[in-house]
Order: C-alpha cells, then sequence, then structure tokens
C-alpha cells in the first residue's frame, strides 16, 4: 500500500524526501530512462519495498521531482518589494531571477519535455505546471493595461505564453547551447523587447512611468540551488529553484 504524503509521521516524511532527493540526482546525472529503482534505493539509503510504501512507479518518482522543480523555479523569479514599483525594472528583475533559476534546473525541465513527447500523463503535467507561470504573467499585464500602462488589445493569456516562451526559449540557447552574450547585456534587451511587446511607454529616462498604487509588476513561463556560470554567462542562484514576466506584466 502506498503511504500518502498528508498521512505520513515525522520519519515518513524524511524518508520520502530523501527519495525524491535522490531520484531527482539519479535523473539529472543519469537521464529519465536510465534510472532504475534500485538507483533510487541506493542513493536514498533505503530497500526496495520502501520505495514502494511511498511511491508506486519510477513514473510517479519522476513526476514529484518535475513539480518541485517547477516550484521551485516559480519561486526563486518572484520579485519582491524592494524592486519598487517601476514595472520595467521589474521586467528586468524578474527576467534575471528566471535566468538564474533556470541555470540550475534546465537539465530537469528539458527532460521531461522530452518524456512528454510520447507519454500523455507527462504531458499533461507540463501544461499544468507551466500554467502557474501563465496565469501569474496574464494577470499581471491585466493589471498594467487597467492602469493605463499596457497595451490594453492584447489577450493577456496569449501574450503571456508567447513572450513567456521567448524568454525560456533564449535561456536554453544561451545556458544550454552556449550563445554568446553576457547577462548584462541579455537581461537588458529581453526585457527591452518584453516592455515594447506589451506597449509599456518609456518615461524620461528610459523608464516606464510607475503605476499610481503599489502593485506588483512580476515576469514569466516556466523551473536549484547554487552557483552556476553559463558558457558565456555569469549567473550566479540566489534561491534554489518556465520564463519570466513582472507579477504585473509577466507571463
Amino acid at each position: 500500500m502506498i503511504v500518502k504524503s498528508e498521512a505520513l509521521g515525522g520519519r515518513g516524511r524524511r524518508t520520502r524526501a530523501a527519495l525524491v532527493l535522490a531520484g531527482r540526482e539519479a535523473f539529472e546525472e543519469r537521464g529519465y530512462d536510465a534510472v532504475r529503482v534500485d538507483d533510487v534505493c541506493a542513493r536514498a539509503g533505503v530497500s526496495h519495498g520502501t520505495f514502494y510504501t511511498y511511491f508506486g512507479s519510477r513514473e510517479e518518482l519522476f513526476r514529484e521531482v518535475a513539480a518541485a522543480v517547477v516550484g521551485e523555479m516559480f519561486t526563486a523569479s518572484l520579485v519582491g518589494p524592494a524592486t519598487g514599483d517601476d514595472p520595467y525594472a521589474r521586467i528586468e528583475a524578474a527576467n534575471l531571477l528566471y535566468l538564474r533559476a533556470w541555470s540550475s534546473n534546465s537539465r530537469l525541465v528539458r527532460m521531461l519535455e522530452q518524456v512528454a513527447i510520447t507519454d500523455e500523463g507527462f504531458r499533461d503535467l507540463l501544461l499544468e505546471l507551466r500554467e502557474v507561470f501563465v496565469r501569474r504573467g496574464a494577470e499581471g499585464l491585466r493589471r498594467l493595461q487597467e492602469q493605463g500602462l499596457a497595451d490594453p488589445s492584447l489577450d493577456p493569456r496569449l501574450t503571456a505564453v508567447m513572450l513567456g516562451g521567448m524568454v525560456e526559449h533564449f535561456a536554453h540557447v544561451w545556458l544550454d547551447l552556449g550563445e554568446r552574450a553576457d547577462e548584462e547585456t541579455a537581461v537588458a534587451l529581453l526585457s527591452t523587447l518584453w516592455a515594447r511587446a506589451i506597449g509599456l511607454t518609456p518615461a524620461p529616462g528610459g523608464r516606464a512611468a510607475a503605476p499610481d498604487t503599489d502593485t506588483d509588476t512580476g515576469t514569466g513561463t516556466a523551473p536549484g540551488a547554487g552557483r552556476a556560470t553559463g558558457r558565456t554567462g555569469n549567473l550566479t542562484a540566489t534561491s534554489t529553484t518556465t520564463s519570466p514576466m513582472t507579477e504585473e506584466a509577466r507571463p
């Protein structure tokens, strides 16, 4: 019988967490197809039977790992109040945070995408996980439109999907494939393209006018702790954690 996480005691939660961590490490190092349940058990220091107390299969464990990674990316790309109310500054901050989150998690995100091509269950999971980023971006853009700061003719959801896809694909091409660009240039150009696409008109000095009310303006579509340096970038992840948007204008 598989024990649900909400029914676990302290020891059970620690064992389950150890299995998720072991699975994450194994998938990152060996790839989805090469990982076996025995590999995960050996890393976690538990028996084969113990694994099946918490997970019904390797696939179920991978679903858990993927959800955790995306959740970390979502949290890591949130723009805090210290950034201020300027929508353009928040777009810049969100793009930077997203690129840093991607640098630590791209292998697992791409792995999920590959598995989703042939597995309908994982395809549904991928869409579900991406939705949290799309919803955040769409809500942010809608707020900017209501404040008269963004093009009112844009469909918030489709805009969030498209601009989020732009940032996510650039992160892959830059950090995974080695496109040459320094961090400052990459973030600045992504943010300029994003702001122009939503009709965010720069105020004198090159910044968009700050909203009259104290609202959030975060960036983003879709998902590690530590330091990561791209082949040509210089990213230092500041949080454990697929594209950015401002809470106000990001997918």
